[in-house]
């Protein structure tokens, strides 16, 4: 996808909205993510920091749920959360406070308004939940 077809696209995509997706990959659990097919020509993926704690409770490769847009920056992929709660890091409430207290009044909003979220190593917060990068997307 070319750059000026992502904003194109990134310019229809609103926080909160919701799709239904299928997880594709599970690369590593508890440790990076979950990537999701939403039917859109990019990847959604849904960060480690906001997964549950234990990989157990993660979904598997081949779940179907419904995820919500939770950011989307210049590179084309979309970050999303799971809207199942069972999927949701067990803390979500007390965490979205501290680092994202915004979060809440962004819902609706287009994700280009948005300003850029706290870095990876400042949303850990020394949590042993610390993002990793995305290879390979």
């Amino acid at each position: 996808m070319s750059a000026q077809d992502w904003e194109a696209a990134r310019r229809r995509l609103h926080f909160g909205q919701r799709f239904l997706g299928t997880v594709v990959r599970v690369p590593s659990p508890g440790a990076i993510g979950i990537f999701v097919d939403i039917g859109l020509p990019v990847t959604g993926f849904v960060d480690v920091l906001l997964l549950p704690s234990e990989a157990e409770r993660w979904p598997t490769t081949g779940t179907e749920s419904e995820f919500e847009v939770w950011w989307a920056d210049e590179r084309p992929q979309i970050r999303l959360k799971s809207a199942d709660p069972l999927f949701v890091r067990e803390d979500f409430a007390q965490w979205l406070t501290r680092w994202r207290p915004g979060g809440p009044q962004e819902q609706g909003l287009p994700v280009t308004v948005a300003d850029v979220p706290p870095s990876a190593s400042e949303a850990a917060g020394g949590d042993a939940h610390a993002p990793q990068a995305p290879v390979g997307v």
